[in-house]
């Protein structure tokens, strides 16, 4: 089974390279879950890029240089600050609706952020955008979405000129088959790793595979210690953990203790609207120092009609929980997005050939230390426009259409076709299903939870 690119993720990154790298080429994108489901879609604050009168991609540059910790590499930030006003408008080209005032985009602000730069669609722009380059992927007759199917490797080849990327090994949850599946250019697009802690904002899939094949497969790793906590979930926490956007601060919203002083002026001159590593470190120092359960996110300085307007999600998630957000809404800090990843440069190559990576998997080099806020949606979109068309530059330039499937590389015949509930697995090169221990799957399930759940204890307890 062969195709021309093989894209792994159905998030921002990897809808983005799909539509950028096709035509000629074709894609095949599998992705583990149903298509609607990636990080991009609990994304809730908006896309950050230089788009008003006030503003330039200098101050962009500077304001995530600020917040990286002095690790952030220059030129990729450049670039992001530089290209991301055009992505933005090649989204809403695609159809994703921002918020406008006045014929003009409504941009808010977040913490770190010098202006108000942050295109949004009230507080779900990330459903939004997903919504939108779903309904472009499935207009496109080069790109082939495949649901329920979960990288489970890459395959390397051991030529003469080195080691190589060639495809990856797939498994379909419902017939429990693995397909080996051929590329000439795969691509990792596979999001994060929130789930290894106890308490994320990241949804179940966030579980890392793709920096662990990657690893596996020989490419390089880095920049793993910076894990960004978000510092606004819901308290008590859910698995995941509900986000209360960042962009309420930029409105006014304001910290305080449970007594009800504010005390972010304690830890930073920006007050609530300090970077999140600031914030979220705050917040654990006076959990721990005054033994509260939470802090409160007081929205009395927003009307409650913008509120009401600017943030329906996160107004209905509070009352369905039974809280009351123009009461003050109680949060804690949780895991939320991994600044490290798969080393790429700045064509979203990886070190080892044949593998390409954008997203939340990547390490672009623009986070350094820690995320400016709503600059990951501008980072996946910048890299993985640039990934493409390197991609198509190099394909283009030697491909070779009898080297593929008979259908041109469609990738048909090892994978179900659109709306089947399983795989049908003879086709392609496949390998036999795999055999689990011999129990009962429940007992074998319950394994697999006790071990999982000590799992996120340690790494919540000890490497927060």
């Amino acid at each position: 089974l062969s195709t021309d690119v093989l894209v792994i993720g159905s998030g921002m990154a990897g809808l983005t390279f799909a539509l950028d790298v096709a035509d000629p080429l074709h894609v095949l994108l599998v992705t583990k879950k149903a298509r609607a489901e990636s990080n991009t879609n609990w994304a809730k604050g908006g896309i950050a890029a230089a788009l008003g009168p006030d503003d330039s991609p200098e101050l962009h540059v500077a304001d995530t240089l600020a917040v990286g910790g002095g690790l952030c590499r220059v030129e990729a930030v450049e670039l992001l600050a530089r290209e991301g006003p055009e992505r933005v408008r090649e989204l809403m080209a695609r159809g994703a609706a921002f918020d406008l005032e006045g014929g003009a985009l409504s941009l808010g602000r977040e913490g770190g952020h010098s202006r108000r730069r942050i295109a949004r669609t009230g507080d779900h722009t990330g459903r939004t955008v997903e919504a939108a380059l779903l309904d472009a992927v499935a207009r496109s007759p080069y790109i082939r979405v495949v649901e329920d199917h979960l990288a489970i490797d890459l395959t390397v080849d051991e030529g003469a000129g080195g080691r190589h990327c060639t495809g990856a090994l797939v498994l379909e949850h419902h017939a429990g088959e693995l397909v080996h599946i051929e590329a000439a250019a795969v691509v990792l697009a596979t999001g994060g790793c929130g789930q290894v802690y106890r308490h994320t904002t990241n949804p179940a899939i966030a579980t890392g595979d793709g920096i662990a094949m990657a690893y596996r497969a020989g490419a390089r790793v880095g920049n793993m210690e910076f894990i960004q906590f978000h510092p606004t979930a819901l308290y008590p926490t859910e698995d995941p953990a509900f986000l209360i956007s960042e962009a309420l601060r930029g409105e006014g919203a304001v910290l305080r203790r449970m007594d009800g002083t504010p005390f972010m002026d304690d830890y930073d001159p920006r007050g609530s609207l300090a970077p999140r590593d600031v914030v979220a470190r705050a917040i654990d120092r006076e959990l721990k120092r005054t033994g509260d359960p939470h802090v409160v996110l007081d929205t009395s300085p927003i009307p409650p009609e913008v509120l009401e307007q600017r943030f329906p999600d996160a107004v209905a998630g509070c009352r369905a929980r039974g809280c009351e957000p123009t009461e003050g809404i109680p949060v804690v800090p949780a895991a939320h997005y991994v600044c490290g990843g798969v080393f790429t440069d700045n064509d979203a190559r990886t070190t080892l050939p044949g593998l390409w990576a954008a997203g939340e998997v990547a390490c672009t080099g623009v986070h350094g230390a820690n995320r400016l806020a709503s600059n990951s949606l501008v980072e996946a979109v910048v890299f993985a426009h640039r990934g493409a068309l390197a991609v198509r530059e190099e394909l283009s330039a030697g491909r070779d259409d009898t080297a593929l499937g008979e259908d041109g590389g469609r990738a048909r015949g090892g994978l179900p076709e659109e709306g089947a509930e399983s795989a049908a697995a003879g086709a392609g090169r496949s390998a036999a299903p795999s055999t689990a221990p011999e129990s009962p799957e429940g007992e074998r399930e319950a394994r697999i939870a006790e071990t999982r759940a000590r799992l996120r204890a340690s790494m919540w307890d000890l490497v927060g």
